[in-house]
């Protein structure tokens, strides 16, 4: 599972990488990794309607003689059963939600953690959100005024391009490596005055539940 990764090993290697780039960037990073951004009951509950379906179906249609009586607790176990396996499996909840709800998740979650963890109150209006949504598959970037100003839009958008592709296959190692080279754009167009305070926690944010 990719949620099991993303351990203490993990993070010590995730703010061990944000306190090596912000030696050579004014930039504030604050990378947080979460589980899931939205609610997947709608899954659960279309699982477990399949389940029952199916077993219905089977029950009418089977060779096999079945008594009457059993047929609602065959039908409510099985509508049981596949909600109680979606409920834990984050494929089975991605197979069972449309992309653009899972990307309006993951970006909703992204927008409320960025002001959540004070990435919005810094003084020189140079906070980074890295926001990496496990279940969802996505893989938010935003960033402050200050932010923008400094970096070309045309090599910013490439830069995030860049990071986002982790999502596709969320590693811890490839994770720090994205992030790297975004703080090598930061250092080159937002390079340390001595006058910047460091005011976010550079440990990493994880939320896996």
């Amino acid at each position: 599972m990719k949620r099991a990764k993303f351990d203490q090993a993990s993070s010590d290697l995730l703010a061990r990488a944000v306190r090596d780039i912000e030696k050579d960037t004014d930039a504030e990073i604050v990378i947080v990794v979460r589980g899931r951004s939205g609610n997947y009951r709608h899954a659960d509950y279309l699982c477990g309607a399949i389940l029952a379906l199916i077993g219905l179906i089977f029950v009418l249609f089977s060779p096999f003689e079945f008594h009457t009586y059993w047929v609602p607790i065959d039908v409510v176990l099985l509508f049981v059963t596949g909600a109680f396996l979606s409920s834990r499996s984050d494929m089975i909840r991605r197979l069972l939600t449309a992309k653009k709800f899972r990307a309006q998740a993951a970006r909703n979650g992204a927008a409320a953690m960025f002001y959540e963890a004070g990435i919005a109150n810094t003084h020189a209006e140079n906070g980074v959100l890295i926001y990496l949504s496990l279940l969802e598959r996505r893989l938010e970037v935003i960033a402050d005024r200050g932010i923008l100003k400094a970096v070309p839009p045309l090599k910013w958008n490439h830069t995030i391009f860049e990071l986002k592709q982790v999502a596709h296959d969320p590693e811890p190692e490839k994770l720090v490596k994205a992030v790297h080279d975004l703080g090598r754009v930061l250092a080159e167009h937002l390079p340390p005055t001595g006058e910047n305070p460091n005011e976010l926690a550079d440990g990493p944010r994880i939320e896996l539940k």
